[in-house]
């Protein structure tokens, strides 16, 4: 039998006072073209049925779920530890693959399963200082507190609406039609093979916001702060994988420093297929900032539902992604440990099936297929025959009091 663990309320973030507000007596609301057939009886009702899958997830989390995070945990150190140890054999072929091949897994667990989900609070609830979104510092360029940011509190929160979620077309491409088109945008394609390969740094980069230091919202001496906070991130990250590890191996410096880049390129690759398959394949929804508007909780759930798509696949495929093939219940319930999110899956799917909402899902090559066609046409001028992008129809929803989103939506972390 399980013991319950009972879980702690994550803590609610600071709000900036040039934070948006969400929290509004009355509203005016816009809907999509999928979720047009609803009423706001409807909406209100999909909302609480959705509150109440949470609920029960939450209810249950005990002792299997602490078991499970803190065995990815061993397994991840013990790859990575027997990788690197492989490593110092560099030389031997048999050994630079094998080291390669354990460490490149250790990077992906680390980055996917572990990091992205402990920096969302998905653990909090165990009060494991060691596995705690407040202390856990992974693998990667973005320095923690920084993703938290951009991505817990901007990403989750405004998803996939146009001019509020920078992480449509990481402000380098152009992914939906209502984008105005650049000539620039024609190399979409060729650097999108860079953005791959370079991930984890140019999301760093992306995270100190050099466009809102054009546009005139962000000051130098901001971005220069964090500039200097990546510089020691990063510093850490090349030296223990292009000077240390590598001087380590002694005779085979240069193969160890070869199998510790082709690592971080295997993670690279992998995760930006994994996370543009998220919100850019076909049959994803984009949103004008008028969504925002006095936005209900169902509501938010919707635009999360509309503005997602999954991954189809086995248990192992599902841990290598970090659950972000469950793209679509990760954004409904960002702080519910991802390991809940497969059986939370048929749920939501029977939520969206009797409430007509689409749920979209697909394999990976179908999926970034899609993801890679878009980035092809939309290089190009035009794309709203494709890709829609006429204005959505409007509709005027009685007024309400003192509606509030789902308290994760309001958490920037």
């Amino acid at each position: 039998m399980t013991r319950r663990v009972s879980p702690s309320a994550p803590a609610s973030p600071p709000r900036s006072a040039t934070s948006p507000s969400i929290c509004r007596s009355t509203v005016r609301t816009t809907t999509g073209v999928a979720d047009a057939h609803l009423t706001e009886e409807q909406i209100d009702a999909l909302g609480a049925e959705l509150d109440a899958i949470r609920a029960s997830v939450v209810d249950d989390l005990g002792e299997a779920d602490a078991h499970y995070i803190r065995t990815v945990v061993r397994v991840q150190r013990g790859l990575e530890a027997g990788g690197r140890t492989l490593l110092l054999f560099s030389r031997v072929p048999a050994a630079w693959v094998a080291g390669t091949a354990a460490l490149s897994v250790a990077k992906i667990l680390e980055n996917m399963e572990l990091g992205h989900n402990i920096l969302h609070g998905q653990w909090d609830w165990m009060r494991d200082p060691d596995i705690h979104s407040t202390t856990w510092e992974w693998d990667h360029a973005s320095p923690s507190q920084m993703w938290k940011r951009s991505h817990n509190y901007e990403h989750h929160t405004f998803t996939n609406v146009r001019g509020k979620d920078r992480d449509l077309g990481y402000a380098i491409m152009r992914v939906t039609p209502e984008q105005p088109w650049h000539p620039a945008y024609l190399l979409q394609p060729i650097y999108n093979i860079g953005l791959s390969a370079f991930f984890e740094w140019a999301i760093a980069i992306y995270d100190i916001e050099f466009d809102r230091v054009q546009e005139g919202t962000k000051t130098w001496d901001e971005a220069k702060a964090e500039m200097k906070t990546i510089w020691r991130k990063a510093r850490t990250q090349l030296a223990k994988d292009y000077i240390l590890f590598p001087l380590l191996s002694g005779r085979g410096a240069v193969s160890t420093l070869t199998a510790n880049a082709t690592a971080a390129l295997v993670r690279n690759v992998w995760s930006h297929a994994v996370i543009f398959c998220g919100h850019f394949p076909d049959g994803v929804e984009t949103f004008d900032e008028a969504r925002l508007e006095g936005e209900s909780r169902g509501q938010w759930y919707i635009r999360q539902l509309l503005g997602s798509a999954n991954l189809t696949g086995g248990p192992l495929f599902h841990i290598m992604t970090g659950n972000l093939s469950h793209q679509i219940e990760h954004h409904l319930f960002p702080d519910v440990p991802s390991n809940r999110y497969r059986e939370i899956a048929p749920q939501v799917q029977d939520v969206c099936r009797r409430y007509g909402l689409p749920y979209s899902s697909g394999t990976l090559p179908r999926q970034y297929g899609t993801v890679l066609r878009r980035l092809a046409r939309l290089a190009f001028p035009g794309g709203h025959k494709r890709y829609g992008g006429s204005p959505a129809p409007v509709r005027k929803l009685r007024p309400r009091t003192g509606v509030r989103l789902p308290a994760v939506a309001r958490r920037a972390a």
